[in-house]
């Protein structure tokens, strides 16, 4: 008999529910990239840098996102195995669809900066938390973060967390004091959301 005090036993997703948690996790994390790039923000990890290169460059974010990745797959293939690397491909392609596909389709005629750091910390710490559940991630980072996860026991929003650090002080260089402020706020949101929900004592599922 089971116990209603002990967690029950993790099954793994079937191939279906990988595929609706790849879907909703990127379109998630490709709403906060709208936010973001509504308040001109930018946020931690690749997905930082990416803003941060397109704002600079007049380039698309989901172009520079999936280039600036391509490296990280040779990383999820030696330390996490073909299927997570299979799956983290899929998840940025995705993403980089949707960043496309979202702007034609929605706007923002007036959105303060602080909500949305606040709704993109939000949407971006369930977008992660779904993909990372379904045995994916968005690349960079999250590849090393999941692997410390995994094999050493530290907690992968701690390990985002300290990687945001770094890129908000390359961002203090190229933007306002204030833009860095609010989306810094969000990338907290973001790594707490992940740092509590996401546990291998509480729910981890391949």
């Amino acid at each position: 008999m089971v116990s209603f005090l002990e967690p029950a036993r993790a099954e793994r997703h079937s191939p279906l529910e990988d595929l609706q948690g790849l879907i909703v996790g990127t379109l998630l994390m490709a709403l906060s990239v709208q936010f973001l790039q509504a308040a001109a923000l930018i946020t931690g990890q690749i997905a930082g840098l990416s803003l941060t290169v397109a704002y600079a460059g007049g380039f698309t974010f989901g172009a520079v996102f999936f280039v600036l990745n391509l490296p990280f797959y040779i990383v999820a293939f030696l330390r996490m195995g073909l299927a997570f690397t299979l799956k983290t491909f899929a998840a940025v392609a995705l993403m980089s669809l949707w960043t496309y596909l979202l702007p034609l389709v929605m706007g923002f005629s007036m959105l303060h900066p602080g909500a949305a750091a606040g709704l993109a910390g939000v949407t971006a710490g369930a977008g992660l938390i779904v993909l990372f559940r379904h045995g994916a991630t968005l690349g960079g980072v999250g590849i090393v973060a999941l692997w410390l996860q995994d094999t050493r026991g530290i907690r992968a929003g701690w390990v985002q967390l300290g990687f945001d650090v770094a890129v908000f002080a390359l961002a203090m260089s190229l933007f306002d004091f204030t833009t860095v402020g609010w989306s810094l706020l969000g990338a907290g949101v973001t790594n707490i959301m992940i740092a509590t929900n996401h546990r291998r004592d509480r729910y981890i599922a391949r």
